[in-house]
């Protein structure tokens, strides 16, 4: 582990010198590669730098500790370090694992009802609701992309994208089968239903990440169905495109222009096509290591909201909270960081192995 904080460190120190020349900023895509660079690898060499300082601190206390007079001082001053050492160990571990180049990404998010009618399809709307809820917290921006709504206020699917920092970071855990029981409003009996819904979160990609071929795509307009008054179901502004080699059909109705729905469209198909190249990389590093958490197989159950009991169980971590209100309006930080950390941990084990 030292050598390559060793190397880390050396390679930091290259970066410092390079960011500051002035023939590398005047390239400035080779500029600002380096510097994302610098930024990725600089909290790894601070803490390194803390557990160099703490160690040299504890040899210097113990060379002191011969001298009666500095003695007490001196071992103070040697165990205060050596308390800090087995510490600053573990989050350097930590440190080091790679980081998931997308963390950084907005995400394209899909909900679509599944198994359960419209009970189902409320369940999608409670969903959309918890997320929408969990951005404004994190004063993140959500567009709507698409939506195929149903009488009673639900969704049989709604698609929309999030930007802000970090957010595929804190919602890559959220893909998969969520499911509800509950008494449906419609239940005169009080008999207790389950329901589900699945959860598709997708890194969003730059067009210089994914190259379609323009002659892989055929286009469809046709008018847009919802709410919007008489100006979208009169004119052919929705947009419906089908990438022929991987047969993937992706829609976008919200907007009133063409050329907006379009854009729109263009990037839920490159984020579509990105998720399967990451799939199959995905798939190759889970047949070496098994992780726990992983990013979200879509037909694997993920999470249970059992409303008689007030309670939301995470299946891959074994973790409950009772406290299902204030978890739909949005508070569910307790949660991701759980994830976070159970998915570190995996992580974190799978290299020492």
């Amino acid at each position: 582990m030292f050598e390559k904080l060793e190397a880390v460190e050396k390679r930091y120190e290259e970066l410092t010198k390079m960011i500051s020349d002035p023939e590398v900023i005047s390239n400035q895509s080779e500029w600002q590669k380096l510097m994302k660079e610098h930024a990725s690898i600089e909290d790894v060499v601070l803490k390194f730098r803390e557990y160099k300082k703490a160690k040299q601190a504890m040899e210097e206390a113990k060379e002191m500790m011969e001298d009666k007079e500095l003695k007490e001082l001196a071992e103070m001053e040697y165990y205060d370090n050596k308390e800090k050492l087995p510490k600053l160990e573990e989050e350097l571990k930590f440190l080091l694992i790679p980081k998931d180049p997308d963390d950084d990404k907005n995400i394209i998010c899909e909900i679509r009802a599944g198994a359960g009618g419209e009970e189902a399809a409320l369940f999608a709307g409670t969903l959309f609701r918890m997320y929408t809820m969990y951005a404004e917290r994190k004063h993140w921006k959500v567009e709507v992309l698409n939506e195929n709504e149903t009488g009673l206020g639900g969704y049989k699917e709604i698609t929309f994208m999030v930007t802000g920092k970090g957010v595929y970071s804190r919602l890559k855990f959220e893909s998969g089968v969520h499911r509800v029981q509950r008494v449906p409003d419609t239940e005169s009996s009080g008999r207790i239903h389950t329901s589900t819904a699945t959860v598709a979160v997708l890194p969003v990609v730059e067009d210089v990440e994914i190259e379609i071929n323009p002659a892989d795509i055929k286009m469809e307009v046709f008018r847009s169905s919802g709410a919007g008054g008489q100006h979208i179901n009169k004119t052919s502004s929705a947009v419906r495109l089908i990438h022929e080699p991987t047969g993937i059909v992706v829609e976008c109705q919200t907007e009133r222009s063409q050329f907006q729905n379009r854009d729109n469209a263009m990037r839920m198909l490159r984020t579509k096509l990105y998720e399967i190249e990451k799939q199959k990389q995905d798939s190759e590093v889970a047949n070496a290591r098994k992780s726990q958490v992983g990013s979200g197989d879509r037909s694997e159950k993920i999470r249970t909201y059992n409303y008689p009991q007030g309670r939301i169980t995470d299946h891959r971590i074994g973790m409950s909270i009772y406290q299902m209100e204030n978890f739909l309006n949005g508070d569910i930080d307790e949660m991701v960081d759980n994830l976070i950390a159970a998915d570190r941990a995996e992580r974190l084990k799978g290299d020492e192995e």
